[in-house]
């Protein structure tokens, strides 16, 4: 696959992603809403609890939205966002009641299906059960469909003015953009076979063997 480096190819990323947590997590069990890329102060991401946020003539849809800012960052912790909005959406259709003071505080509910679906859970003072961040189930998932970390964000922290969010992810302060990938692949120079790691390895490849190397 190409490199995740244009705003159109990440957009269809974040569908695919989307359809392979639902797969893996949900059972297929949630329709797709209209996924988003936008500036979403303060958090990493937001789900959208009316329906019809989205309208056309077939229909409408509820929002997922990634912040346009934090892009930049591990895929596996893209994925957590995407499925810490998931599992908002998970509930809304369950009539669970999740989120209290305006949709920011997360409560104990919340915590139970975020465990339940790929996420580890912490608290945060003011946000509640709200910290999460991937279990070795998803950083399975991510290294078994070889998912790419995206090479693209926007430009947030020279002069760019925003206003407004949507309902808080829980993560508060997102950080530099330009933090390099807990994950890397490992190739064999001998025939090509590849498995990704998500901390530095010594793998040999069994058919040929020869020590597996960084790919560059």
């Amino acid at each position: 696959m190409k490199q995740l480096t244009s705003y159109n190819r990440v957009a269809g990323y974040l569908n695919k992603l989307f359809d392979l947590l639902n797969q893996r997590f949900f059972e297929g069990e949630l329709s797709r809403p209209t996924l988003t890329i936008q500036s979403t102060p303060k958090a990493y991401a937001h789900f959208s609890v009316r329906d019809d946020t989205w309208v056309s003539t077939v229909g409408a849809t509820h929002e997922i939205n990634i912040g346009a800012g934090t892009l930049a960052r591990p895929i596996e912790f893209i994925c957590a966002d995407l499925l810490h909005e998931m599992c908002h959406y998970y509930c809304q259709l369950h009539g669970i009641k999740d989120t209290s003071r305006g949709n920011t505080y997360h409560n104990r509910r919340f915590k139970e299906v975020a465990e339940a679906h790929g996420l580890n859970v912490t608290h945060h003072e003011k946000y509640g059960w709200t910290l999460t961040t991937p279990t070795d189930e998803l950083l399975d998932f991510v290294l078994e469909n070889e998912l790419l970390d995206i090479l693209i964000t926007r430009n947030e922290f020279y002069g760019i003015s925003v206003s407004g969010t949507g309902s808080h992810s829980g993560n508060p302060t997102p950080p530099p953009p330009t933090k390099p990938s807990s994950s890397r692949k490992y190739v064999c120079p001998c025939c090509g076979n590849s498995v990704r790691a998500t901390k530095c390895v010594h793998i040999a490849c069994i058919d040929c063997q020869a020590e597996m190397v960084i790919a560059c």
